[in-house]
């Protein structure tokens, strides 16, 4: 039976929380994970919930697998308390999981160092500016270096626990752990597919915003920049300098962007074919649309309809979006 501590700190998220809860104590059959929460005081207080720990700190010298769910304020490191123990428990040979901003608690402590890790898209920039000795895999859902374990955001806190459900038990109880817990076994692809893509804000060059505009409008037609600078009456020359100091791409990399971004309304909100929305977006070939699609987002168009409406899509798709001694 393998020791798990789940780590509790002020304003633990509720969601980051409940999930390896859930998993370890819930969905996993009986009498393979021992869990037990963890914290430096035996009470712990969040915006909504209470919760009280089972034991103090002095566990995590003999946990298997210390669970940090999240991190409430990525400006504050772990105490002292909290990082030396951590630190303790990696050497002995524990395994440590940051799930989400998670990552945050284990990079402050200095495990990571050296190391590659994964959080949340939305951090990303900061993360890199806050610890440069990691290396940050800005895509993977979950992954695991050198016994440390760390995921993407949210939902990913599922793929990250059932992979150590499957690491430490087999395939056959992690699908198991997956159908209680009505959640595929493994997700394809990474965070690409779930990070808000973004096209260039208008700004104040009237003409070029209005060739925006229609771009948006005629994103099936072909277009050159030798049309398009026609169209402005600029030269080729001035044309590309503008075009790529407004939107911080080439015309060419800005069309596939925008085709691409169209193509996931189409993908969610209608019943196109593959073929039909290459078409209607302007890629030559269903081949070329599933190229590009696939080197963006890590996914193909087919798995990404199934993710975000089923396999079936609809013309109307469903909207996405107690206390031990011991402590001290």
């Amino acid at each position: 039976m393998k020791k798990v501590a789940i780590l509790l700190y002020p304003d633990i998220p509720v969601f980051q929380f409940s999930v390896p809860y859930a998993i370890f104590t819930e969905a996993v059959p009986p009498d393979l994970f021992d869990v037990k929460l963890v914290a430096q005081s035996p009470k712990i207080h969040s915006k909504t919930m209470r919760y009280m720990a089972d034991v103090g700190l002095d566990y995590l010298a003999q946990a298997d697998i210390i669970i940090v769910a999240g991190w409430a304020d990525l400006n504050t490191p772990p105490t002292p308390k909290i990082t030396k123990a951590l630190q303790a428990a990696y050497a002995r040979g524990a395994y440590l999981v940051g799930l989400c901003y998670g990552a945050y608690a284990l990079a402050y402590t200095g495990v990571l160092d050296g190391k590659t890790a994964a959080t949340h898209w939305l951090a990303e920039q900061d993360f890199a500016e806050r610890f440069p000795k990691i290396s940050l895999d800005n895509n993977a859902l979950y992954l695991e270096d050198e016994r440390i374990i760390t995921s993407a955001g949210t939902s990913a806190a599922l793929d990250c626990c059932l992979y150590l459900v499957r690491k430490f038990y087999g395939a056959k109880i992690a699908n198991h752990t997956a159908r209680i817990m009505v959640t595929p076994p493994h997700r394809e692809g990474g965070q690409a597919q779930f990070i808000e893509q973004t096209l260039a804000e208008p700004n104040k060059d009237k003409h070029l915003n209005a060739l925006l505009d229609y771009l948006h409008a005629n994103l099936h037609l072909p277009h050159s920049i030798d049309s398009l600078a026609q169209k402005t009456h600029i030269s080729r020359r001035t044309f590309t300098r503008h075009f790529y100091k407004m939107t911080g791409q080439s015309l060419t990399q800005w069309l596939i962007n925008a085709r691409l971004q169209k193509s996931l309304e189409l993908l969610e909100s209608s019943t196109l074919s593959i073929e039909q929305i290459a078409d209607e977006i302007g890629f030559q070939s269903a081949v070329s649309f599933r190229t590009h699609f696939k080197a963006k987002f890590e996914v193909s168009p087919s798995q990404w309809r199934k993710v975000f409406v089923g396999s079936s899509p609809t013309k109307n798709p469903p909207t996405k979006q107690a206390f031990v001694s011991g402590f001290d």
